[in-house]
């Protein structure tokens, strides 16, 4: 007999090779059509394999992330499957599951090119595939022989990766007649994917290297009911309502240009204005908590990354070092804004009473991001981080967690994030070579940033294995209003750039000691932030934070001078106001700035030139009758001092 114990702490006893499946039946039949994967001891593995010792278990049903990748892993492996069954000859790469679905890079045979036109007849293979119930059998095989399979198979792709494979770790997975190098997990059989949907082809060089072969990528999704996969393409077609690439084009926040070059965007006035604000607003929070703000180059000496351990770890993915006229002299546009902090902080000898020092900075950064993986705002080559890093002794650090912690919970209250997880990010419970600093360090960071969470009553999930080789970190997981997970707020420890720089202060007891740095950004990129903050809020920002507050709509062109002065006397009491004079009808007027976001329209015409009123219009609310001028204007700046009061 074994020992099974469960998430309560509550243990029953099994037989030796007793299944999740088994288990799951016998707690209740219910649980046992809904469970799709198992954790055994933290690792997610298929419902039927064995276990043969005491081990802790958890039962994945489809709303947890472990059941959804098993789900769609095995979705991978049958699209593939199909793919095969319709163009014998394809040869098949990597096919992991992703955050929403899963996707299959493949060559398919010579003649043949995959495009939006053949959706529907892998859709349709799939579908038939599904019927045939195919279980997944799993199975070890030996180096030689798994090279011999796929060499017979033709199956380079899988044999390149073999090559780097241990000997005596290396699993394939067969459904019918496809089987696959993988490690899985998986569901038991195909039997549970009711609904399928490709969404998507695209091209991606065979490992992300560019000098290698061009693949066709074709992404897909997949889920237990049809019902559900209605709701997720509907959910799509209100993501690319809110898409911050359309939004930002109508308020004319930012553009791109291939002239300037790929990845760099150009903020327009009104976008300008409105990343100034949320620049300024978090600004201000920072002078509450102690924050210096400083400013440093947007390039280095290639040997200060060198020294901070950047070069070695994004040397690849940066922009190649600048040479200048004198010989062996090399600069870099800076990937990393901290090794430019630690040189402030090493500029004059430190003494314990400075601690924690403070230093903020909203540092642009480059990093060269592969012309595929761009994306609007959310992915680009160059970009400002909202950046602090504080210098702080290791008995600070508690503190110094719990008050940044307050400035992203001020922030995300300030722009209506009201949904959001924590990740405490710890070492691997066995495995302590890969990480930096002593035990003690590391022990008082981690129970620091568990007790900080404990104190803010915030709950959050820890996970063994995800810190940073330099220190353990706090990362927010914040939900938009589709639902969707976007990291913002981080919060790390690092016990390695001190080290790198040799950094020191002088303690209470006249000694030399080694500072911890916490690195932190609330926003995390004001780029991606901003993306984020459209998508979320579909360009309605808050009314503090928007370009434009409010159009004048003349209804025709005899009204063009009062409006005017409507302009002017809202301009002086500090109210952002755009006049559209054009010469078009006003439904067309209401139309065009409706579509701008623009959160009050002011339509003026005969009764208003002649009372001095303006007829206001609010965005999704309609009209809300006449208001006297000034009477308006206060409306709008006591609405944005309530705001900013309570910040």
């Amino acid at each position: 007999m074994i020992k099974i114990t469960f998430p309560d702490g509550s243990v029953r006893e099994y037989e030796s090779g007793v299944t999740g499946l088994q288990i799951a039946e016998s707690i209740s039949s219910r649980l046992a059509q809904d469970v799709l994967a198992c954790g055994v001891n933290g690792e997610t593995v298929e419902l039927n394999r064995p276990i043969t010792a005491d081990a802790s278990i958890q039962l994945y049903k489809w709303d947890d992330p472990e059941a959804k990748h098993a789900f769609w892993h095995t979705s991978a492996h049958l699209m593939a499957e199909a793919m095969q069954e319709l163009w014998p000859g394809t040869q098949f790469g990597i096919g992991p599951a992703i955050e929403n679905g899963f996707y299959y890079d493949v060559m398919p045979p010579e003649g043949v090119s995959i495009s939006e036109s053949d959706f529907v007849l892998i859709e349709k293979k799939m579908q038939e595939l599904v019927t045939r119930k195919e279980a997944l059998v799993r199975n070890d095989i030996s180096k030689a022989d798994a090279l011999q399979f796929f060499a017979e198979h033709g199956q380079t792709y899988k044999n390149e990766l073999i090559e780097e494979l241990e000997d005596g770790h290396i699993t394939t997975y067969t459904q019918g007649q496809y089987t696959d190098l993988c490690r899985g997990p998986h569901l038991m059989t195909t039997a549970p994917i009711k609904a399928v949907k490709v969404m998507a082809v695209s091209s991606a060089y065979w490992r992300g290297d560019e000098k290698r072969p061009q693949m066709t990528r074709v992404y897909g999704i997949s889920f237990p009911k049809k019902k559900m996969l209605d709701e997720y393409l509907q959910l799509l077609e209100e993501a690319k309502r809110r898409d911050h690439r359309k939004i930002g084009k109508e308020m004319e926040l930012f553009m791109f240009s291939e002239l300037v070059g790929k990845g760099l965007p150009l903020w327009l006035p009104k976008g300008t204005a409105l990343r100034l604000r949320l620049e300024d607003f978090l600004k201000k929070i920072q002078k509450r908590f102690g924050y210096q703000q400083v400013m440093t180059p947007h390039i280095g000496s290639k040997n200060l990354y060198v020294t901070s351990g950047h070069y070695a770890k994004y040397g690849k993915d940066s922009f190649q070092p600048i040479q200048t006229p004198e010989e062996g002299e090399e600069y870099m546009l800076k990937p990393m804004n901290c090794p430019h902090h630690c040189a402030i902080f090493a500029w004059k000898p430190r003494s314990h009473k400075e601690l924690p020092l403070r230093l903020a900075e909203f540092g642009t950064v480059y990093r060269y991001e592969q012309s595929g993986e761009l994306h609007g705002l959310t992915r680009v080559r160059g970009f400002t981080q909202d950046d602090a890093h504080i210098f702080c002794r290791p008995d600070q650090v508690k503190d110094e967690f719990l008050r940044v912690m307050d400035i992203i919970m001020i922030i995300f209250d300030a722009l209506k994030f009201d949904k959001f997880e924590a990740q405490i990010s710890l070492r691997d419970k066995v495995n302590r070579s890969k990480y930096i600093g002593s035990e003690e360090n590391w022990d008082k960071a981690e129970q620091a940033i568990i007790e900080a969470c404990q104190e803010k009553g915030l709950p959050a999930v820890i996970e063994y294995g995800e810190a940073a080789f330099y220190g353990p970190k706090l990362d927010f997981m914040v939900k938009d209003a589709l639902g969707r997970r976007w990291q913002l707020g981080t919060i790390q420890v690092d016990y390695n750039l001190p080290e790198r720089f040799n950094l020191e202060y002088t303690g209470a007891d006249n000694q030399k000691h080694r500072p911890v740095m916490i690195h932190r950004a609330p926003f995390g990129s004001m780029e991606r932030f901003v993306a984020v903050l459209i998508e979320h809020t579909a360009g309605h920002f808050p009314l503090w934070l928007m370009p434009d507050q409010v159009a004048i709509l003349p209804i025709s062109d005899k009204f063009n001078d009062y409006a005017e002065e409507v302009r002017r006397q809202l301009d002086e009491a500090d109210v952002r106001v755009i006049l559209d004079d054009r010469s078009e009808k006003i439904g067309r007027k209401i139309r065009d700035n409706e579509m701008k976001h623009i959160p009050y329209l002011l339509i003026v015409g005969e009764k208003e030139a002649a009372e001095g009123t303006v007829a206001v219009r609010k965005q999704g609310e309609g009209d809300q009758g006449s208001m006297k001028i000034a009477d308006f204007a206060k409306k709008i700046n006591d609405e944005v001092a309530e705001m900013v009061k309570k910040y």
